[in-house]
């Protein structure tokens, strides 16, 4: 048996059945170019079938029971909770994700899937009081939300368990039907889940899966007319095709962000610094409001910078299959190349590297840089690496109009003591969310997520995704 033969190999997922493709590709470890699988790499009619599939299925998924819908999705959480720590060494393994960080994934999927089963339970409705008007006397009137039809999701390597969740939960609680179009990298999450909600009795056709090129499968389903909505996780520029190609369907696009955070003069910089490395480093900054920009008091600054600095220098590096690896390997090498670039760019332009600034292997290290200027890479654009600045302020307000002067606005922080100094900076900073004494990186799976400027439109969030992916309809009765 050749080495080819003897790789493991995923298929289609579509109506349903497990389907061979036409081609399919090698799938390698980020971190150390093994190969883990083969697979499909979908053409143009295999993308067609899983459209039609999912058409198809749309009336039974409509009809769907909403107390069906909600035990599909609990009896999928409960799969998952039985395999978590399988499905934790499947994302580590695909993204090089620490093994640690990868099982607190799994556990925050679960809770989605949880939260999607009891938002399929809620009444999304309400009453119109019709009688406050003269010419609404004896009617009734109230609303009702009902499926858009077949959902296009496409998402990132970053979180290829958690963010699929967050469209594939939605969808099933709102009675859609899914076709996935999982990130090239990370495709053994999306059909780790096709199996575990075959298991679980979701109806044929309602989730379709196809992996390969975003120009052929992800192309095809933006384009296609009988999906009724596109939801998107990934960058501003395929975002913006994406929205251009959709015509008038529904789209909700979660796209880059260069998250910031602001530190006060009265803030205990001991007792934030280590929430600070996290929030900086955390899956090798392949996060999308990885904290990048910290803008510190002068009082603090010096002090700040020399507890981060220690604290990021003890971070391990390595095998994201180790318990005590922080930090692995980016997505690429070619990630690894772009950020070193910028890194040099950098200091062409006079900042300077606090601690990191190079690479072993596939493996950028923690970098620390100061004296950067606000035009560098680094600062105004999404670095989506172990690369985060430090730099200097003599007020909040100058942090705000720092974390402002950006074309990006996902989530920033502040820490400060002064309520007042908090609300002023909940109300100017040009953000979706602003995280009040904690870092930007913060998110809970319940809350409105999305962003403003070229962050994206729409939100996510359990709730908030039901309503996107779901039509209101209104009802009017006349009593007479």
């Amino acid at each position: 048996m050749s080495v080819v033969d003897s790789v493991k190999q995923k298929d289609l997922f579509i109506g349903g059945k497990w389907q061979k493709a036409g081609e399919y590709a090698e799938l390698t470890s980020p971190y150390n170019n093994e190969v883990l699988y083969r697979i499909p790499s979908a053409s143009e009619s295999e993308v067609d079938q899983a459209i039609e599939a999912a058409d198809l299925a749309q009336k039974s998924m409509k009809k769907l029971p909403i107390h069906q819908r909600a035990d599909i999705l609990e009896k999928l959480s409960y799969l998952l909770k039985s395999r978590k720590e399988e499905a934790a060494r499947l994302i580590a393994q695909e993204a090089a994700k620490p093994i640690t960080t990868a099982r607190g994934e799994v556990e925050r999927t679960i809770q989605t899937y949880k939260f999607a089963a009891e938002e399929a339970k809620q009444s999304h409705g309400e009453m119109i009081p019709l009688e406050a008007t003269p010419g609404g006397s004896n009617r009734v009137g109230y609303t009702k939300y009902e499926p858009l039809g077949v959902i296009g999701a496409i998402t990132p390597f970053n979180f290829p368990m958690n963010l699929v969740a967050h469209k594939v939960g939605p969808a099933i609680a709102a009675g859609n039907t899914i076709v996935l179009k999982p990130a090239s990298q990370t495709p053994l999450s999306a059909y780790f889940l096709a199996e575990l909600l075959e298991e679980a009795g979701l109806p044929e056709g309602a989730l379709n899966v196809v992996t390969g090129k975003g120009r052929i499968a992800g192309n095809r389903i933006v384009e296609d007319e009988r999906v009724n909505m596109i939801t998107f996780t990934g960058s501003p520029e395929v975002g913006k095709e994406i929205r251009r190609k959709a015509d008038l369907k529904k789209v909700t696009l979660e796209l880059g962000s260069n998250a910031a955070l602001i530190v006060d003069k009265q803030v205990d910089i001991d007792r934030i610094i280590s929430r600070c490395v996290m929030g900086s480093f955390s899956f090798q900054g392949q996060v999308c409001i990885s904290l990048q920009r910290i803008y510190v008091h002068e009082d603090q600054y010096e002090s700040f910078v020399k507890r981060f600095v220690k604290e990021t220098e003890q971070l391990k590096v390595g095998d994201p299959l180790k318990e005590d690896t922080d930090v692995s390997a980016l997505i690429t090498s070619g990630d690894v190349t772009r950020s070193l670039d910028w890194i040099e760019e950098a200091v062409q332009g006079g900042a300077q590297v606090a601690a990191g600034g190079r690479s072993e292997d596939n493996v950028l290290l923690p970098t620390v840089l100061t004296n950067v200027q606000s035009d560098m890479k680094v600062s105004c654009q999404e670095v989506f690496a172990p690369i985060v600045l430090i730099d200097k302020i003599s007020s909040v307000e100058e942090g705000i109009e720092k974390v402002n002067d950006s074309r990006f606005g996902l989530q920033a922080g502040i820490y400060t003591e002064q309520v007042s100094t908090a609300l002023d900076a909940a109300d100017k900073l040009e953000v979706g969310g602003v995280i009040i004494n904690d870092f930007p990186t913060f998110r809970v799976d319940n809350m409105p997520y999305g962003g403003v400027k070229e962050s994206g439109t729409g939100k996510e969030g359990v709730k908030y995704s039901f309503e996107e992916m779901s039509q209101m309809k209104l009802v009017v009765f006349n009593r007479t």
